[in-house]
């Protein structure tokens, strides 16, 4: 059974995101980042879309996301950036011709001797994020040990939505002094480290949530680094209802109505993604007017103040998100970040392709 909210993705404007970035680091590859159902927007759909636009390779978190992106029929190269968690795992990437990461210790004593069951290697350091990664001053030893299938070697910035942290020179630096004594390509600019440090693009980039249309940075919106809104959250209005002065609206009372006002009811709610601690003010589109939430986000509902859309009707279709309504203005004010609203929405959602 269908629920009343819906998503829309737009794979042109996937497709023009991947040419910003391609504008951005014009002499790198670009590994686009699909996992996690490329942020709630489809896996399959979103990586056919990037391959036919050019992405030169596709990153994925798990070898199953790998491998349901080949019985799709993707043929890009496809790295399994969290790597393979068991020996059977690795045999399934090989057999895949998945590239998988290599962060620790364990992966590399699962990796079978066979030379049908070599994949393609990505070394992965840990510069600084503090997860997964070995440690700059093992690169070399480890990369030998690897041997000829290592091809490339990564890092992971943890501040690079903060380009004046210090923590993000000092990555550089480590990074670089493992770069001196290992001759691999590298990577190591996600997607806020595309747009913000130059220097650290290296030979691949790993732009994820810019491709969806968001900005990874707090200080700069989407539109000022040229990016389009992909994913677009809609819900009818069910319900128009004409409150007075002083009265509540919503589960705790929370809200009291400031004057007699006319309050909408929208057909969606934290069951469809939309953040339940959505602050009161949070901006929903209707009719072109951007209107404030009040009261709590329900299960299905939300109420908004439509005292400024006078001529909006039941069955009108309100934006959530999306077209029009930047999602990191609706994250800003849900104490979150776009790629969850992503995730949760698309998770919910049938998605309809533009």
């Amino acid at each position: 059974m269908s629920r009343h909210a819906s998503v829309s993705v737009d794979l042109k404007a996937l497709k023009h995101n991947l040419s910003i970035v391609r504008s951005v680091a014009k002499q790198q590859k670009i590994l686009a980042v699909v996992k996690a159902d490329a942020y709630g927007h489809g896996m399959i759909e979103a990586a056919t879309t990037l391959a036919q636009a050019g992405a030169d390779a596709l990153g994925v978190a798990f070898v199953s996301e790998g491998v349901m992106l080949r019985e799709a029929g993707i043929e890009l190269p496809i790295l399994v950036m969290e790597g393979a968690r068991h020996e059977l795992e690795v045999a399934w990437a090989s057999k895949a011709g998945l590239m998988l990461t290599v962060h620790n210790e364990y992966q590399i004593r699962d990796l079978p001797e066979s030379l049908f069951l070599r994949p393609e290697l990505w070394l992965k350091l840990d510069t600084g994020m503090g997860r997964l990664g070995f440690r700059p001053e093992v690169a070399e030893q480890v990369a030998e040990r690897l041997g000829a299938r290592c091809t490339a070697m990564m890092t992971h910035f943890a501040c690079a939505d903060m380009p004046d942290h210090p923590l993000n020179l000092v990555q550089i630096e480590r990074f670089e002094a493992a770069r001196q004594r290992v001759n691999l390509p590298c990577s190591a600019a996600n997607s806020a480290a595309t747009f913000a440090f130059p220097h650290a693009r290296y030979d691949w980039v790993r732009p994820g949530i810019v491709l969806y249309g968001s900005s990874p940075f707090r200080d700069e919106s989407a539109a000022d680094l040229g990016l389009q809104p992909v994913m677009t959250l809609r819900a009818p209005i069910v319900a128009i209802n004409h409150h007075r002065k002083g009265e509540s609206i919503g589960y705790g009372a929370d809200y009291h109505c400031p004057r007699n006002m006319p309050v909408g009811v929208i057909a969606a709610g934290y069951a469809d993604g939309y953040p339940r601690h959505a602050s009161p003010g949070t901006p929903v589109l209707v009719g072109g007017v951007e209107v404030p939430l009040i009261g709590r986000v329900s299960m299905d509902m939300i109420t908004v103040d439509l005292s400024e859309v006078p001529d909006a009707s039941v069955g009108d279709l309100a934006t959530l998100w999306g077209e029009g309504l930047p999602i990191d203005y609706v994250a800003a004010h849900s104490s979150t970040i776009a790629y969850e609203l992503m995730c949760n929405a698309g998770a919910h959602a049938v998605i309809e392709y533009i």
